[in-house]
C-alpha cells in the first residue's frame, strides 16, 4: 500500500489551532530544545524587518512533518525546534498584551493568540490555561515541565540556564523594547507573526513515512537516528520505577561510546549481527537497522540484557580504539591480542568486526577465553586479509562473513568457509599491494619484531624516496624505478615527526632519523643495510612476501580445522575441480603415533 502525505500551507495560526483537536507532541526520542539566544534573536530580527518593510507577500518560516500517533496526537518528527519557539513567542506576546491597558487591537490579538495556545470551552470560548495545545515528553528533560508552566503562567525564572527560560525571557525583552519604540507598528508584528508567516506542515500517515520525509527534508546534520526511536521505545515499555535508571544508563552508554569515537547507533548495528548469527540468519542482505528492530512490535530491544550487551560490545570498542585497560577484562593485557586487533584495524572495511563481537559476546566468560580469542582472531586476520590482498573488493568476504558469524554460535573454534588461497598468487600480490591493504600489511609485519603496540600516529616511509635523481639508477627506467618504489619491499611504518625530519633523503641521510624511531623493524632495517636501492627492494619484497605467508599459515589460512568434537578436519583440496573434499580424522589431536604421522604427510605433504 502506498504512502499517502498531506501538504497545506497555513499560517502559524491556523497550524496551531488543529492543535485543539490533535494535540502538538514533541515525543520521547526527540533531543531536548536547543535553539539559542542568537537564533531567538535572527528569528525576531526578520520578522521586525518583514513588517517594516511592510511587505504584502508571505514569510515562509519552514516545514513541520508529523503524523497521527495511536493516541490521536500530531507527534512532530521535524520542527520541534521551530514550532516550540512559535510558542514561546506568542506567550510572550500575550504577556505583554495582558500588562497593556485594554484597547480593540489587544483584546482582538489577546483572543487569536488564546485560540492558538489553550484549549477552549467549546459555547463560551473560556481558556483553559493549563490545557496547552502542545507538550514535550522528550525523555528525561526537566525541560518539559519548565515549557509547560512558561506557556501556562507566562513566567520564567530569569535566573534559569534551560533554553526555555532564556529564550521566553529574550522575546519579552525584545517585545517590551520593540512595543516602547514602535508602538503603532507592534500590532502589525503579532498581525504578521499570526497570519502571514507561513507554514508548510507535511503530514504523513505512518511514523516510517515521517522519519523517511524528515531524512529527505534535513540538511543539518541532526536527523533523527534509529537510536533515537529504540530509545523512545524501551524508555516507554518500562515502569516508572526502572526509567530514572534507564535514562542515565542511556546517556553514560552515550558519553562512553562518544568517547571511543563510536555511536549507540553503530552499538545497535554490530548488535544486529550477534542477534542475526543467534538466528542462524546468514542472508548477505543487510536489512535496515529500524527495520530489522521494529520486526514484531520491536521485541528484540525489550529483552533484559540488550543494555548490557550494548555496554559489553561498548567495552571492546574501547580496547580497541582507545587502547585502555578496563576493569575486568584481564584479556586485554595479552599484547598478541592487542596487535591482531591493532592489525584489523586497518583492514579495509569493517565486516571484520561482526564476527569479532559475535565471538566476544558469546564466549567472553568462558575460562579459556584469552587463548580461543586470540586463536580466533589470528585466523580470522589470515584469511579475511590474504582474501582481500588477492582479490581487494567486498563481495570476497561478504558471504563467508555471514556464515562465520553462524558458526560461531556453534562453537569457539568455528568453521571458516573461505576459499583457498593460491600461495604463488598470494604473494605476488603482497609485493605490488593495493593501496588499501598496506598499512595492514606493514601492521602486521612490524608486529613480528614488536613488543608492544605501534606509535598511534605513523606514516608509510618510502625507503627509497618517491622523488628521486633520474641519472640515480642509469641501468633502469624510470618507469621501472616508479613502480618499484611503491612495492611493499620499499615500504616501513615510521613515526609522523620522524618521517617528516627524514623528508625524501636517500637511506643514508635518513639512518639517523631512523635510529631514533620506537619501531623495531625499522631499526633494524637501518642497522643492517648502508646503502638502499632497487636491489635491496627486491630482496626485501621477496623476504616480506615469504614472511607473511608463513605467519598467515602458521595462523590458520588453507590449513585444518578442529570441530567440536576435538577430532582434526583435514581440508583437502582438488585442483582439477577447484573443490574441497573433508576428511574427518580418526586420530585424537594429541595422539603422535606413526599412523596418524603417516595419515597427515599423505594429505597434506610438506
Amino acid at each position: 500500500m502506498a504512502a499517502t502525505i498531506e501538504v497545506n500551507k497555513q499560517s502559524v495560526k491556523q497550524l496551531l489551532e488543529t492543535g485543539k483537536k490533535q494535540k502538538f507532541v514533541i515525543p520521547e526520542y526527540q533531543r531536548s530544545y536547543a535553539w539559542t539566544d542568537e537564533q531567538i534573536q535572527i528569528l525576531f530580527d526578520d520578522l521586525v524587518e518583514y513588517t517594516e518593510n511592510d511587505n504584502e507577500n508571505t514569510y515562509f518560516l519552514g516545514t513541520i512533518v508529523a503524523y497521527e500517533n495511536d493516541q490521536g496526537e500530531q507527534e512532530i518528527i521535524d520542527g520541534q525546534q521551530r514550532i516550540t519557539s512559535l510558542f514561546l513567542l506568542l506567550r510572550a506576546f500575550y504577556t505583554k498584551l495582558e500588562s497593556m491597558v485594554e484597547t480593540p487591537e489587544s483584546k482582538n490579538f489577546k483572543s487569536q493568540i488564546e485560540t492558538a495556545l489553550w484549549e477552549q470551552d467549546e459555547l463560551t470560548a473560556v481558556v483553559d490555561y493549563k490545557k496547552t495545545l502542545i507538550v514535550s515528553r522528550v525523555m528525561g528533560d526537566e525541560g518539559n515541565k519548565i515549557f509547560t508552566n512558561i506557556l501556562t503562567t507566562g513566567r520564567a525564572n530569569p535566573k534559569a540556564k534551560d533554553n526555555y527560560s532564556i529564550n521566553y525571557n529574550l522575546f519579552l525583552e525584545l517585545i517590551e523594547t520593540y512595543a516602547a519604540s514602535q508602538p503603532e507598528q507592534f500590532y502589525y508584528l503579532i498581525r504578521n507573526v499570526l497570519s502571514r508567516a507561513i507554514l508548510l506542515p507535511i503530514t504523513a500517515d505512518s511514523q516510517d513515512t515521517a522519519l523517511t520525509i524528515f531524512s529527505t527534508l534535513n540538511d543539518r546534520g541532526l536527523a533523527l537516528s534509529d537510536a533515537d526511536i529504540f530509545k523512545a521505545k524501551m524508555y516507554n515499555h518500562k515502569d516508572k520505577a526502572a526509567r530514572i535508571q534507564f535514562i542515565e544508563d542511556w546517556q553514560h552508554l552515550d558519553e562512553e561510546a562518544n568517547n571511543a569515537n563510536e555511536s549507540i547507533q553503530t552499538l545497535f548495528y554490530y548488535y544486529m549481527f550477534y542477534l542475526r548469527a543467534l538466528d542462524g540468519d546468514r542472508k548477505t542482505t543487510t536489512p535496515g537497522l529500524r527495520k530489522y528492530y521494529s520486526r514484531n512490535n520491536f521485541e528484540k530491544l525489550y529483552k533484559d540484557d540488550v543494555m548490557d550487551k550494548l555496554n559489553a560490545i561498548l567495552n571492546l570498542w574501547i580496547l580497541i580504539n582507545n587502547r585502555i585497560e578496563i576493569e575486568g577484562e584481564e584479556w586485554y593485557k595479552n599484547i598478541e591480542i592487542k596487535q591482531v586487533m591493532d592489525s584489523l584495524t586497518s583492514y579495509p572495511n569493517e565486516y571484520w568486526k561482526y564476527p569479532v563481537v559475535t565471538y566476544y559476546l558469546k564466549y567472553r566468560k568462558e575460562n579459556n577465553f584469552e587463548v580461543d580469542f586470540l586463536n580466533f582472531l589470528k585466523k580470522l586476520f589470515a584469511i579475511l586479509a590474504a582474501r582481500y590482498i588477492v582479490t581487494p573488493t567486498l563481495n570476497a568476504v561478504k558471504g563467508g562473513i555471514l556464515n562465520l558469524n553462524t558458526e560461531v554460535i556453534k562453537s569457539s573454534n568455528p568453521k571458516f568457509e573461505f576459499a583457498k588461497i593460491d600461495e604463488q598468487e598470494l604473494k605476488d600480490k603482497i609485493k605490488k599491494a593495493h593501496r588499501n591493504t598496506v598499512r595492514m600489511i606493514l601492521k602486521v609485519l612490524a608486529y613480528q619484531h614488536q613488543d608492544n603496540l605501534l606509535p598511534e600516529k605513523w606514516e608509510i616511509e618510502h625507503i627509497l624516496p618517491q622523488k628521486w635523481q633520474s641519472n640515480y639508477f642509469s641501468s633502469s627506467t624510470d618507469e621501472e624505478v616508479k613502480e618499484l618504489v611503491e612495492h611493499i619491499g620499499n615500504k616501513v611504518p615510521f613515526e609522523k615527526k620522524l618521517n617528516i625530519t627524514a623528508s625524501n633523503g636517500y637511506f643514508k641521510k635518513k639512518q639517523e632519523s631512523y635510529n631514533k624511531s620506537h619501531i623495531k623493524l625499522i631499526i633494524e632495517l637501518s642497522r643492517n643495510n648502508n646503502e638502499w636501492g632497487l636491489d635491496k627492494i627486491h630482496e626485501r619484497d621477496v623476504r616480506t612476501a615469504d614472511e607473511i605467508f608463513q605467519l598467515f599459515s602458521e595462523w590458520g589460512l588453507n590449513q585444518i580445522n578442529v570441530n567440536e568434537k576435538g577430532k582434526n578436519l583435514i581440508v583437502i583440496p582438488d585442483e582439477s575441480l577447484n573443490k574441497y573434499h573433508e576428511y574427518i580424522e580418526i586420530f585424537d589431536l594429541e595422539d603422535n603415533n606413526e599412523n596418524r604421522k603417516d595419515f597427515l604427510n599423505k594429505i597434506n605433504p610438506k
